[in-house]
C-alpha cells in the first residue's frame, strides 16, 4: 500500500480485535510500513505486540486516518478522546456496526470528513466485501482513501445514501451466518439420507464453497448457472421445484429473513 499521505502523516487504529487485526494484517501484508501505524488497544495480543506499530498511545496530532474498529458500546467512551482530530483534514472510517455518521459528528465536529463502512466476517481471510458511504464533508479523494484501506480485506462498493447501509447489513453483513447456516443444514440433510456426519459436512462445505468460486470466477448469472446444472426432471429439478416454491422455499424465507435483519440495523442505528 503506497499512499504518501498516511506514510507522512501516519494511521491511527483505534481498536484491534478481530477486524482490526484482519485489516492491519491486511495493511502490512500490502506493504504500509509499521512506522506509519499507531494502534489504540488496551487488550493488545502477543501477535500485535510483534508487528512493530507504535502502541504508546502517542499519537499524531493530526493523521491521515482514523479507522474506529471498537465494538459500538465502546464507541461512546473511545471517540472523544480523538477529538482534537475532528474538524480538520484526518479521514474517519469507521467500520463499527450500527453507529451513525451523525454520531460521529456530533462528537468530532460536523466538518470532519467521515466514512462509514460495513465489512463482514469473511474478511478475516481477505475474502470480505464492505460497503461504505460518506458524509457530506468527506471528498471523492476521502472516499478513495477509504477504499484504498478496506481492500486490504476484500471487495468494496459504495452506496449511495447512508440508509442503504442497513439493506446492505441485512444482504451482506448478517449474510455469512445465512451461509453457514446453509452449510449446517446441508449436511444434516445429507445425514437424513444415510451419509455419516463427517462426510456429510465435508460435502456440504465444498459444495456451497465451490459454488462461491464458481459464481464470483464466470461470466454466467447466477440465474444462469443454476440453469446449467439443471436436467430436465432430473435430481436438480426436483430439489429446486420445493427451494423455489414461492411461498415456502428460498424467496419467501430470505426475503424475510433479510427484511428482518434490515429493519433491527435501523433500530440498532436509532437507539
Amino acid at each position: 500500500m503506497k499512499d504518501s499521505r498516511i506514510a507522512s502523516q501516519g494511521l491511527v487504529l483505534l481498536g484491534c480485535g478481530k477486524m482490526g487485526s484482519a485489516m492491519l494484517s491486511g495493511w502490512l501484508d500490502s506493504g504500509l510500513p509499521a512506522s506509519s501505524v499507531w494502534v489504540v488497544e488496551p487488550n493488545a495480543s502477543a501477535w500485535l505486540n510483534e508487528t512493530g506499530v507504535d502502541l504508546t498511545g502517542n499519537l499524531p496530532e493530526r493523521p491521515a486516518i482514523v479507522l474506529v474498529a471498537v465494538k459500538p458500546q465502546m464507541m461512546a467512551e473511545a471517540l472523544p478522546t480523538l477529538v482534537a482530530m475532528g474538524n480538520g483534514e484526518t479521514l474517519f472510517v469507521s467500520v463499527a456496526a450500527g453507529i451513525s455518521l451523525g454520531f460521529f459528528e456530533k462528537i468530532l465536529g460536523e466538518n470532519t470528513p467521515v466514512v462509514r463502512a460495513m465489512p463482514n466476517t469473511p474478511a478475516a481471510i481477505s475474502q470480505g466485501i464492505t460497503a461504505i458511504v460518506g458524509n457530506a464533508s468527506a471528498s471523492d479523494k476521502a472516499l478513495d482513501e477509504a477504499e484504498q484501506l478496506l481492500r486490504a480485506v476484500g471487495d468494496v462498493v459504495r452506496v449511495e445514501t447512508e440508509a442503504q447501509i442497513d439493506a446492505v447489513t441485512g444482504v451482506s453483513g448478517s449474510g455469512p451466518a445465512y451461509v453457514f447456516h446453509l452449510i449446517e443444514t446441508l449436511a444434516k440433510a445429507g445425514e437424513g439420507q444415510g451419509l455419516d456426519a463427517r462426510t456429510s459436512m465435508q460435502l456440504a462445505k465444498a459444495t456451497v464453497a465451490g459454488a462461491g468460486a464458481l459464481a464470483m470466477a464466470a461470466d454466467e448469472s447466477p440465474s444462469q448457472l443454476r440453469i446449467n446444472v439443471t436436467s430436465p426432471n432430473g435430481t436438480t429439478q426436483a430439489a429446486l421445484e420445493v427451494l423455489m416454491d414461492e411461498e415456502n422455499g428460498f424467496p419467501a424465507l430470505l426475503e424475510r429473513a433479510v427484511k428482518a435483519a434490515t429493519e433491527r440495523a435501523r433500530e440498532l442505528a436509532n437507539g
